[in-house]
């Protein structure tokens, strides 16, 4: 597209007042081009850089991606991957044959062809995923034992002399967290139990960063002799991490060029490697996990380590403990990577739904669980009540302990209690030059009042999810009358059906009209013509799905997201909550998605970008029509042309 239309989408923005207008895409689902894919996509790849160079294009301001810690062999989940090491899935395998790139030829382009052409072109997601870990695996053994040669001659080239110059400047600033995860995967190989550390956790190994009283020197002793033993793979493993760790940088360069800022994705919960170095700052005796709620009445067992609030200042009641110092890591290494950040169900920060972890029902277990600082009296929790922040008379008993109103009121105090893990947050991104609307919290179906309380003191908004909203509650906060300018507002998310699935659905369920009633409403001030305007919608889904898009835009706030099969017109689900499906985490952009963009623009089953602005900028009424009359040619003229081709 040129940049005659990107001009053309930021001026219909700035009418809107939309500041930002975000693509939300997790790493696998990256397209790659035929002579680079080996099963999983990946943002550094070239197919990704001409899919952003679109995005570009369509006036984009930022690019949302999930979590991008490593995943294991057996478990794709990006909210189950690491905090701090990167994923190696991630490393773009052609620049590593380029003999000019900054890491010159360490890959042999005969090697990449190979696991290119053996990528199974039938079975399903998981055999795709098995052969990309399988094939990346392969490749950068490759990449590692051609680094070590080159580097070990006296005539080095120039390109692996200034790469290994890196590589020790990268260890050093990298060590803290560099050595414990390395040291997982070494004990995981010695032990038979890759990715598994139970087997021998009550081993010393089980707790070498994590020693009980009187095992300090033992432990001390023991990770210098693994370091010693195995220091190649431990070199190996950071040579890995400094790869994914420079391609992310040319990511971060080449987006800044083109005004996209990145966002990164703050997961509530922790690898199992993260759990094992960092088991010292959990409580034991819970899990946190998803209340019961009204998207997902059964609750969610995420058997998630539960951080351990005593440990959250140091005894002298001032200065940091062992959690504010990690999360102060954390945070450190996020935004020295990112231009924001998503916090991920942000509630485990402020007000975590805990329950007892061991348990034989883990279902059960979590739909009986409570808040953790919201419990001070239960008869079923009263390990608790030393945690609680509330009193008795602060409750109100007749909602359940995890709806919003549990909590009826709260000091200024008490909010700062509830708030201590959450400011270190919104105080890292504010000391690193972040806007506010850069820290975005994903609440959807549950906001408890102190996490409300917690908010709002920041000026944060929420998520508002359209594809949910109650048409028969005026209240429900997924309605996009309801949201507020400092919402963030999307019609679906990465947990959500496809808004043209959905719209396919709606059809057969024969409640198109009552969308259609709604959005006519939304977006047709005047009542004369209305009913005519709602028939319409009602006889053309692909309209209608326009008019859905258009609605985001049409609302208060100043930050609209996409997800990109809702962007692309893709009908499949990315991830179905509480399912374990291996199509879950896939679903991925074609090679060949500039084609079928235009085919499903053509039958007009994909977002028409200048359409939905010229909607949105007519539900303004008369004034705002005459106000941006030559605006709303020029938008009609685009959407014809993307429609039509004419």
């Amino acid at each position: 597209m040129p940049d005659s239309h990107r001009a053309l989408v930021t001026e219909a923005l700035e009418a809107l007042g939309v500041t930002r207008w975000v693509l939300s895409l997790h790493d696998p689902s990256f397209p790659g081009l035929p002579g680079e894919d080996v099963g999983r996509g990946s943002p550094y790849s070239e197919g990704a850089a001409h899919f952003l160079a679109f995005a570009r294009d369509l006036g984009f301001t930022g690019i949302q991606l999930g979590p991008q810690g490593q995943t294991t062999a057996h478990n794709p989940s990006p909210y189950d991957g690491t905090l701090f090491s990167r994923n190696t899935l991630n490393v773009a395998l052609a620049p590593l044959t380029d003999p000019h790139g900054p890491w010159g030829a360490l890959l042999s382009a005969d090697t990449l062809a190979r696991l290119v052409s053996g990528m199974p072109e039938r079975g399903g997601p998981d055999a795709r995923y098995h052969w990309a870990c399988h094939s990346q695996s392969q490749a950068l053994q490759e990449v590692w034992d051609t680094f070590r040669r080159e580097r070990a001659r006296a005539d080095a080239p120039a390109s692996i002399v200034s790469l290994a110059r890196r590589f020790a400047a990268f260890r050093e600033e990298h060590r803290a967290w560099l050595e414990p995860d390395a040291l997982f995967d070494v004990l995981g190989e010695q032990k038979h139990t890759p990715d598994d550390w139970r087997a021998w956790a009550d081993s010393l190994d089980g707790r070498l960063f994590a020693p009980r009283p009187g095992e300090e020197a033992g432990a001390e002793a023991r990770i210098r002799e693994l370091l010693t033993l195995e220091a190649e793979a431990v070199e190996e493993y950071a040579f890995r991490q400094l790869l994914v760790a420079e391609q992310h940088g040319v990511l971060r360069e080449r987006a800044a060029g083109w005004g996209l800022k990145l966002y990164g994705d703050l997961q509530i919960g922790f690898s199992p490697r993260d759990a094992w170095a960092r088991q010292g700052l959990f409580l034991r005796a819970y899990f946190m996990g998803a209340p019961p709620s009204r998207t997902n009445p059964e609750g969610q067992p995420w058997n998630y380590p539960v951080l351990d609030p005593e440990q959250y200042v140091a005894p002298d009641g001032k200065t940091p403990g062992p959690v504010l110092r990690f999360m102060d890591a954390r945070l450190g290494k996020m935004l020295s990577e990112y231009d924001g950040l998503r916090i991920d169900h942000p509630h485990g920060l402020v007000c975590p739904w805990v329950y007892r972890a061991g348990s034989l029902d883990p279902l059960r277990a979590v739909q009986g669980g409570a808040r953790l600082f919201s419990s001070p009296d239960l008869p079923d929790h009263p390990e608790l009540s030393r945690y609680a922040l509330v009193t008795p008379e602060q409750l109100d008993r007749s909602q359940p302990r995890h709806g919003d109103g549990w909590v009826k009121w709260l000091t200024p105090e008490q909010v700062r209690r509830y708030a201590l893990l959450f400011d270190t947050v919104v105080r890292a991104a504010r000391e690193r030059g972040r806007a506010r609307e850069d820290v975005l919290c994903e609440v959807l179906s549950t906001l408890p009042f102190e996490l409300s309380q917690v908010m709002a003191r920041d000026g944060l908004g929420r998520f508002r999810v359209t594809q949910k909203a109650d048409l028969n509650n005026p209240a429900d906060g997924y309605r996009s009358e309801n949201v507020a300018p400092e919402d963030w507002v999307m019609v679906g998310n990465h947990d959500t059906k496809s808004l043209w699935r959905l719209v396919g659905e709606w059809q057969w369920r024969h409640i198109l009209r009552a969308q259609a009633d709604y959005l006519a409403w939304r977006l047709h001030p005047e009542a004369e013509g209305r009913e005519a305007f709602a028939q319409q919608l009602a006889q053309d889904p692909g309209l209608l799905a326009q008019a859905k898009f258009a609605d985001l835009f049409a609302s208060r706030a100043r930050s609209v997201m996409v997800f990109f099969a809702d962007l692309l017109g893709m009908p499949e689900t990315y991830n179905a909550p509480g399912s374990i499906d291996a199509r879950n985490w896939s679903l991925r952009i074609p090679h060949d998605w500039a084609r079928q963009y235009a085919q499903r623009l053509r039958a007009g089953a994909a977002l028409n970008l200048p359409q939905v602005l010229a909607l949105a900028l007519r539900a303004g009424g008369a004034e705002a029509r005459t106000r941006h009359a030559d605006l709303l040619v020029r938008l009609d003229r685009a959407a014809s042309q993307l429609r039509w081709g004419a």
